[in-house]
């Protein structure tokens, strides 16, 4: 038989014109000078210059007030190496200072890709056959700086998709850094980083079998005053940016999806936030919770890390550990398969593998699963979001990557009760780049991380060449037959 794919005439392009204020930073000595600076000029001065740049900057900014506020908080530790009493400063000279340690950040005026779907948790409030989704992307500013950012679309019972507008505002969340530490994980991790081996042996025994943040920090500044060399001080340094992968961020109540980002936060991500897997997980006892696996990374090493919220407004991350959490493309399962959470990944960059865990952060023990077979995935096989659940198997779309390193998508079936055997996958192409999708900011590449069934067609979302992104469907029923008539 012969498989047909639909591609939808809808495209979500990037808003170059969605910024963030962000934290603006270039060393003590440089920031110490400019506050020195402010602080030089008279109140009317000051009032002066930051009445009319809050005018400005308020039609572009939700609260921009309590941003440049911020940011001038976080000076405190060089107002007081200045003798410079902060609680004495007027309103308008901390807003003043603030403005001068913040600057805009578009964060898609790069890029705009590699979408994920999955339903909203808000379902009220629908005609019969209607969906509300959330779908997240891949948006890339200035610097090639990744992060995650979403919009809500509505597919009607004629599968339509309505994507709605985005906001005009974009908000960071606030940072909460409450975790407790597993000492055994966190050093385990921390071995893998290359972090100088006498400097975490040294942290690991003075510190308890579980530790808190502000414990870690208090030992780390206390050893880094013994230190002279300026090398070993920074190796303390990293062992606290490896402290820092784990928060919470929390955004207000009066944002919509499309108004929140997830911005790099720890120094183990400052290059960028990559291709977030969502998947709503469903647990043992019929609760949902949505997980999603994402590549962090610093310029130079990758750390996959786990992210989880109920409602898209709080969200908990955390490093994954073990052998098996290497690389990128992790993708965990819509639930518990024998007991046990379940994961794909492709930890050589070259093929697929599978494994089993107790616990959602701890994964050892990869098994090979999948290797390029055909000539369209020679090159390498990976997954393109989590495995869809039907009654004849999990299917996985995957991804190949052939000649002239053009991404296509494939699709492959596991075995339901056995997601270790592979009964059935493509011979050909699921989706291949058309001439309206070749060209952009990487040509040549289509490329997913998570698609959904809704009125039996299951909808992919895709980057198209990095620059934007479209949708396709496919008839599930008749997706699963040529899976099994193909099969392995």
């Amino acid at each position: 038989m012969r498989l047909s794919i639909e591609r939808k005439p809808i495209r979500i392009n990037p808003d170059p014109k969605r910024v963030i204020a962000r934290f603006f930073f270039n060393g003590n000595d440089r920031a110490k000078e400019v506050i020195q600076r402010v602080m030089s000029i008279d109140e009317d001065t000051a009032f002066g210059i930051i009445s009319p740049l809050l005018q400005e900057y308020s039609r572009r900014h939700r609260n921009i007030t309590r941003v440049l506020n911020r940011h001038c908080s976080k000076l405190k530790p060089l107002f007081a190496e200045l003798n410079i009493d902060y609680d004495t400063l007027t309103v308008y000279r901390k807003l003043l200072i603030g403005s001068y340690f913040t600057h805009e950040y578009s964060i898609e005026s790069a890029a705009f890709f590699n979408p994920s779907i999955v339903e909203d948790p808000d379902q009220t409030e629908l005609e019969d056959g209607n969906r509300r989704v959330i779908i997240s992307f891949r948006a890339v500013g200035e610097g090639h700086i990744s992060s995650i950012t979403f919009r809500r679309a509505l597919i009607d019972q004629d599968n339509n998709i309505t994507v709605l507008p985005a906001g005009s505002y974009i908000d960071e969340a606030e940072i909460v850094r409450n975790a407790v530490y597993n000492k055994k994980l966190f050093f385990e991790k921390a071995t893998v980083t290359q972090i100088n081996i006498d400097v975490l042996k040294e942290l690991e025994g003075k510190l308890d079998h579980h530790f808190e943040y502000s414990n870690l920090r208090r030992i780390i500044i206390d050893s880094q005053k013994l230190q002279e060399s300026d090398m070993k001080k920074l190796e303390y340094d990293k062992v606290l940016w490896l402290a820092d992968s784990y928060y919470e961020i929390v955004f207000s109540l009066d944002t919509d999806i499309s108004d929140r980002v997830i911005f790099p936060i720890s120094e183990y991500e400052r290059k960028g936030i990559e291709d977030a897997r969502f998947v709503q997980f469903k647990d043992e006892h019929g609760s949902l919770i949505y997980y999603a696996t994402y590549t962090a990374y610093d310029g130079s090493l990758i750390m996959p890390k786990l992210l989880q919220t109920n409602d898209f407004y709080n969200f908990k991350i955390m490093p994954l550990y073990g052998d098996g959490a290497q690389n990128k493309n992790l993708a965990l399962f819509p639930r518990k398969v024998n007991g046990k959470f379940v994961m794909i990944s492709r930890i050589d960059g070259c093929n697929n593998y599978i494994m089993y865990s107790d616990k959602i952060n701890i994964w050892e023990k990869p098994i090979l699963l999948q290797q390029p077979k055909f000539t369209w995935e020679f090159i390498q096989i990976g997954n393109c979001g989590s495995p869809i659940e039907t009654e004849d198997g999990w299917i996985v779309i995957t991804h190949g990557v052939g000649p002239m390193r053009r991404y296509v998508l494939g699709a492959s079936l596991l075995k339901l009760d056995d997601p270790t055997i592979e009964i059935g996958r493509l011979k050909e192409p699921l989706l291949i780049p058309n001439s309206d999708e070749r060209e952009g900011y990487v040509p040549n590449v289509l490329y997913s991380c998570g698609s959904l069934v809704h009125n039996g067609k299951l909808i992919i979302p895709y980057g198209v060449s990095d620059s934007s992104t479209a949708f396709a469907e496919v008839n599930l029923a008749d997706l699963v037959a040529k899976l099994k008539e193909d099969c392995c």
